[in-house]
């Protein structure tokens, strides 16, 4: 095997934009992430519907039952 061929694995630190900071090991120090599993909607539940120029209602007029 080559000598010092793998990178240092090191104790790092985790940091999201919503302040949740994580403690870890990997190759990288300080990693700085936009969104983290306590503030991401798929793992909190939030549903958000983001609505670009009316396609909702475009959806629900097109599509609603018949009486």
């Amino acid at each position: 095997m080559k000598a010092n061929f793998h990178p240092n694995y090191e104790e790092t630190t985790i940091t999201c934009a919503c302040g949740e900071v994580i403690h870890t090991r990997s190759t990288r120090k300080n990693i700085r992430v936009e969104i983290c599993s306590k503030c991401h909607p798929f793992f909190t539940g939030d549903k958000r519907f983001v609505d670009t120029a009316g396609r909702i209602e475009r959806f629900s007029r097109r599509y609603k039952p018949s009486k």
